[in-house]
């Protein structure tokens, strides 16, 4: 297996996000500070400039099979862009709290867009009207995650995760949690909500049958997590290794974790969408691929300038965006 460079673009300050469009023909890359720039998949040119967010943007989202690009930013807003011709369609004016998270509900019932600004969630509808403004949470919320199913969103904040009712925006759960949540990941088949946590640890809740486990030993922050299409890896970062949990049976308490070294404190990880292969990124720039089950990094490695700070597979998992902190777009072919 190998990882061969495609193409690349430089971008005027580091990559924020990163996201592909439903048909893996256009990649949006969002800078911290400048416009969102819109890049034909197959050459890497520039097929749009976005003018973004003043301030610059936090998060982008593609609409579920569609053409809309979902941007939120600094200015407190969420905005619609056509993907194609790169007009932009609508905006919400969310407050004069920063849009950080922004996801469209899956699993192809009504289409909501969910967006967080400070302690405020929202439920917008397709034209960017506001379809539900929910009660202030106690603090700032710092993760979004929608069920696979779009049968719930997940929204974290200092203390705890709320679940929200994708149709009727009633409250289904709430979870206690005392410290900081840096992230949230549901498993594929909805079985587990996990948090990458600030303590630091991974915190697994079970919500059907109300199982919480607790995973532990971690040398820093956890702020990034995920599995594998058949919902029994999990790959979290917050050590100079990659830590994948077997979540299948009972769980992943009591099991030792498969380890994945590197020479730098881990900065990513992303399994294929429908594959099994996992990339992980680490702070000295290197990026590997690996198979979970095997233990051992394939031959594919590559090693950037600078760490990566967003990774996104192409919906057909022949391609990986990685993003860098010195605003380099990569985009690289996998290949056997």
């Amino acid at each position: 297996m190998q990882l061969t460079k495609h193409w690349a673009a430089q971008l005027d300050d580091y990559v924020i996000d990163l996201a592909w469009s439903p048909d893996g023909a256009t990649l949006a890359a969002a800078s911290a500070s400048g416009p969102l720039i819109l890049f034909a998949h197959g050459s890497g040119e520039r097929r749009a400039e976005l003018p973004g967010h003043e301030g610059g943007a936090n998060a982008i989202s593609w609409q579920p099979g569609g053409t809309v690009l979902a941007s939120g930013g600094q200015d407190g807003c969420v905005k619609l862009w056509d993907g194609v011709s790169g007009q932009h369609v609508a905006t919400a004016a969310l407050g004069r709290a920063w849009v950080e998270h922004l996801s469209w509900r899956p699993g192809g019932a009504a289409l909501v867009l969910a967006a967080s600004a400070g302690r405020k969630l929202f439920f917008l509808n397709p034209d960017a009207s506001v379809r539900h403004a929910f009660p202030d949470a106690p603090k700032t919320l710092s993760a979004l995650a929608w069920h696979p199913r779009g049968a719930c969103v997940a929204a974290a904040y200092f203390g705890g995760v709320a679940l929200w009712d994708g149709d009727d925006a009633v409250s289904q759960k709430e979870y206690p949690y005392g410290n900081g949540i840096h992230t949230l990941a549901w498993s594929p088949d909805g079985r587990w909500l996990v948090s990458g946590n600030q303590d630091p640890s991974v915190h697994l809740w079970m919500p059907e049958s109300d199982v919480e486990l607790q995973m532990s030993g971690y040398e820093g922050k956890v702020r990034h997590l995920s599995f594998d299409p058949t919902s029994r890896w999990l790959a979290t970062s917050g050590s100079p290794d990659a830590c994948i949990w077997d979540c299948s049976g009972p769980g992943p308490e009591g099991r030792e974790p498969v380890m994945l070294p590197h020479s730098a404190p881990v900065c990513g990880v992303a399994f294929q969408r429908g594959h099994g292969l996992l990339a992980t990124a680490a702070g000295d720039g290197s990026l590997i691929l690996w198979s979970p089950e095997r233990r051992q990094p394939l031959r594919a490695t590559v090693k950037m300038p600078a760490p990566a700070t967003a990774l996104a597979w192409s919906p057909d998992d022949a391609y990986l965006a990685v993003g860098s902190a010195k605003g380099v777009v990569y985009v690289l072919r996998c290949e056997s």
